[in-house]
C-alpha cells in the first residue's frame, strides 16, 4: 500500500513528463504547421484559419492537462503532512481554483470557552437610580400634602373674608393693614410655632385704632369661637384701685385657660389689648413673662397690642414724608426704652398713619348712613371743614383723625 506521500511523487513525475512531452509535440507541431503553412502558401485565406484552429486545439489541451494535474507547488504543499494525515482522517474537501479567499470576520467580544459569558458593565447604569426616583417621588407627595394641609388650615381662619372687610371699613391704613394681614398669614398657615406672634400698632388719637380691634375680634369670634378670643381693655379690666399684680395674675391665667382650650381644639387663640399706653408696669412684665415661657400651648397665641405710644414720632415722620413707611425703625429705637416688652424677639411693630381730609369724609358719610341720615355732600363736606388739620406737602391730615365724626353726627 502506497502512502500519500509516495502517490504524490509519482503524480509530478507523470505530469513534468507530460509537460515535457506537450513542450515538444507543441515544438513538432509548429515545424509541422511551419511545413503545412509552407505548402499551403498559395492559399493565405485557409492558412489562416488553420492556425486559428490549432491554436483553439492546443489551448484547450493544455486547460484539460493543467486540470487533471495541478500545479508543481500544490503538489508539494499536498506532501506536507497536514491534521487529517496525522488524524488518519483522509476526508479532504477539493477547491476550486476560481474560489475567491473570503475577507476574515472578527468577533466583537471574544469570550473563554470555559467560563460564563458577562456583559460589559454599562458605566450609566447605577442601582442607585431606583432609589433616587423613589426619594423624589416621597418627596414630592410630603410637599404637596403640606400644601394641601396649609391651605386647609388657612381655611379655618378665612382670611380673605378678613382682609375684605378690613380694607372696606378701615379707611387710609393701606399699609398698616397690608403689613397686618402679612403676618397674619404667614403665622396662621401652619399650627406649630417657635414663639408666639406680637402685633403692636402704634398711631395718633383717632386713626382708626380700637376700629380695627373691634373688626379683628368680631371675624376671629365667628370663625375660632368667642371663648379662644379675649378682648382686654386696661381701664376696664384693671381699674386704677386694683393691684395690678393682682391683675397680671388674673389676666396670664386667663391666657393660659384658652390657650390650653385652644391646644386641644388645635386652633390659635387670639388676644387683644387695647389701650397698652395705660397698662402699668407689672401688666407689661406679666405679658412679657407669657412671651418668654415656652409650653407648648403658649406659642401657639395672636398677640395684637394697640397703643399711642410713639404718636409724636409717627406723626412727625408722615408731615415729613408724606407716607408712614420707615416710621417703623423709629418706633423700634424709641420703644424698647420704655419698656423691655417692645424689645422682646418677634415683636412686629407697625404704625398707623395720620388720616387725610378725604379719609375724614369717608367717615362722616359711613356714621351718617348708619344713623339713618341722608349723606347730603355739600353738608358732610362742611362738617370735615370744621376739623383741625395738619398741612403738609399740599395734603390736610386731620389732628384727631375721625374720633369727633360720632359727636358732631349725634348732634345733628
Amino acid at each position: 500500500m502506497t502512502s500519500p506521500m509516495d502517490r504524490t511523487d509519482d503524480e509530478l513525475d507523470t505530469c513534468m513528463s507530460n509537460k515535457g512531452g506537450e513542450k515538444g509535440g507543441d515544438k513538432g507541431g509548429d515545424r509541422g504547421k511551419g511545413g503545412e503553412s509552407a505548402g499551403v502558401r498559395g492559399t493565405p485565406g485557409l492558412s489562416l484559419q488553420l492556425k486559428a484552429v490549432m491554436r483553439i486545439r492546443s489551448k484547450y489541451l493544455r486547460r484539460g492537462r493543467s486540470e487533471q494535474c495541478p500545479a508543481p507547488h500544490a503538489l508539494l504543499r499536498g506532501r506536507l503532512p497536514g491534521p487529517s494525515s496525522l488524524g488518519g482522517s483522509t476526508s479532504a474537501r477539493p477547491e476550486s481554483p476560481h474560489r475567491r479567499r473570503g475577507r476574515r470576520r472578527t468577533k466583537g467580544v471574544l469570550f473563554p470557552s470555559d467560563g460564563r459569558k458577562y456583559l460589559p458593565k454599562n458605566k450609566e447604569q447605577s442601582r442607585a437610580k431606583p432609589f433616587l426616583f423613589l426619594f423624589i417621588i416621597i418627596v414630592f407627595m410630603q410637599v404637596y400634602n403640606a400644601i394641601e394641609n396649609l391651605d386647609d388650615h388657612m381655611e379655618k381662619y378665612d382670611l380673605e373674608g378678613l382682609e375684605r372687610t378690613l380694607h372696606r371699613e378701615v379707611f387710609g391704613q393701606q399699609e398698616a393693614l397690608h403689613s397686618l394681614m402679612y403676618h397674619l398669614r404667614d403665622y396662621l398657615s401652619t399650627y406649630a410655632h417657635q414663639r408666639p406672634l406680637v402685633l403692636s400698632l402704634h398711631g395718633a388719637h383717632g386713626v382708626g385704632k380700637s376700629h380695627l380691634g373691634r373688626l379683628l375680634v368680631r371675624h376671629f369670634r365667628s370663625v375660632v369661637g368667642a371663648e379662644l378670643v379675649v378682648q382686654y381693655f386696661s381701664l376696664h379690666h384693671c381699674p386704677l384701685q386694683d393691684s395690678p399684680e393682682f391683675c397680671a395674675s388674673e389676666l396670664a391665667g386667663r391666657v393660659k385657660e384658652v390657650a390650653a382650650q385652644a391646644e386641644e381644639a388645635e386652633l390659635i387663640p387670639l388676644i387683644l389689648l387695647d389701650e397698652v399706653e395705660l397698662l402699668r408696669p407689672a401688666l407689661l412684665d406679666g405679658l412679657r413673662e407669657l412671651l418668654q415661657l415656652q409650653r407648648n400651648e403658649l406659642l401657639n397665641i395672636v398677640y395684637i397690642f394697640l397703643s399711642t405710644l410713639g404718636d409724636g414720632e409717627v406723626t412727625s415722620h408722615v408731615l415729613q414724608n408724606g407716607t408712614v413707611a420707615g416710621a417703623a425703625r423709629l418706633l423700634r429705637n424709641m420703644l424698647p426704652r420704655l419698656h423691655s416688652l417692645w424689645a422682646e424677639p418677634g415683636v412686629e411693630l407697625i404704625p398707623l398713619s395720620l388720616l387725610e381730609r378725604g379719609h375724614v369724609v369717608q367717615c362722616f358719610l359711613e356714621e351718617m348712613t348708619d344713623e339713618g341720615f341722608y349723606p347730603d355732600p355739600g353738608y358732610v363736606e362742611r362738617l370735615a371743614g370744621e376739623l383741625a388739620y395738619h398741612r403738609a406737602g399740599g395734603k390736610q391730615y386731620a389732628k384727631t383723625g375721625c374720633k369727633q365724626v360720632v359727636a358732631k353726627v349725634n348732634l345733628l
